[in-house]
């Protein structure tokens, strides 16, 4: 395989996956809490990276474990439970273009808590991004003020995204992400199973809906965690970051088509605010260093 042709097939099969992470929460959420789902995410995504995550634990020193484990709160845990809980409310498509603030978000936090300095170009680019999630909060039609409070969810937990690029940046340089991430995951299996223990999960009544809601939020776990963290960080080392990141790009197309597709209301509005966030996502990142 060629690698112009494995970039591309990675790129693909990353916005696939990815995209289709917000469904999979909503199916997982015809049966389960939010809260369920989420943990059962991390927890799958755990099982599956614990060969990754043993051989970190070898290779990354003592004093950057604690680090390690920040990073997997701010970058995969808050995150897993704050999507759920959006998506009580909102539409998987809405969570999916609301994803793709994240790299605008690394820029904010890089300036707000890390001294980085932004380019009038950047600056260009993170007004878009947010002239776009106005439209979406102002849109008077299928989105309104009454589920703002929701897709403030999603900003922080895209919020937290960006914050935990600059951490690793900053805290965990030449360490490799993949190492990162599956030592993270391994060290929060053991939260994961106390929190499904409290939210009733193992000792409530395993009927149809809810093995089929449990092995979506596996799927999730496996598929939209584990495995593509693997292909992300194979992208990373094939193409570089610059082209990696652009799957930012790819994931809401795949979101809002799932959307669609299940019976979900996308009208021009969203569709105007998607193209706004997406163009400021792509000035963003076209201007940075």
């Amino acid at each position: 395989m060629n690698k112009p042709f494995l970039s591309w097939f990675l790129f693909v099969m990353l916005s696939i996956i990815w995209g289709s992470s917000f469904i999979l929460m909503k199916e997982g959420m015809q049966a389960l809490t939010p809260y369920q789902v989420a943990t059962i995410r991390i927890l799958s995504a755990g099982i599956i990276l614990t060969p990754f995550g043993l051989k970190a634990f070898k290779s990354i020193t003592v004093d950057k474990r604690w680090p390690v484990l920040v990073s997997g709160l701010l970058g995969s845990f808050f995150p897993a439970y704050l999507f759920c809980l959006a998506e009580t409310k909102l539409d998987s498509s809405l969570a999916g273009i609301l994803n793709a603030l994240t790299p605008l978000f690394t820029i904010a936090t890089g300036i707000l808590f890390f001294q980085q300095k932004i380019k009038p170009m950047q600056l260009l680019g993170v007004l878009l991004g947010f002239g776009g999630l106005l439209l979406l909060f102002f849109n008077k039609g299928h989105f309104s003020f009454t589920n703002v409070g929701y897709a403030l969810f999603i900003l922080l937990a895209t919020f937290l995204y960006g914050l935990n690029v600059n951490y690793v940046r900053k805290h965990l340089q030449g360490i490799g992400s993949l190492h990162i991430a599956s030592m993270a995951f391994v060290l929060l299996m053991i939260p994961c199973l106390v929190i499904l223990s409290f939210t009733g999960y193992f000792t409530q009544t395993f009927i149809t809906a809810v093995i089929h809601a449990t092995l979506f939020s596996a799927l999730l776990g496996i598929m939209g965690t584990a495995v593509a963290t693997v292909l992300f960080y194979i992208l990373l080392k094939q193409s570089g970051a610059l082209f990696a990141s652009m799957v930012t790009y790819g994931i809401p197309f795949v979101a809002v088509g799932w959307g669609v597709l299940t019976g979900e209301v996308f009208g021009m509005n969203q569709l105007i605010s998607m193209l706004l966030i997406l163009t400021g996502v792509s000035i963003t990142n076209r201007y940075k260093k």
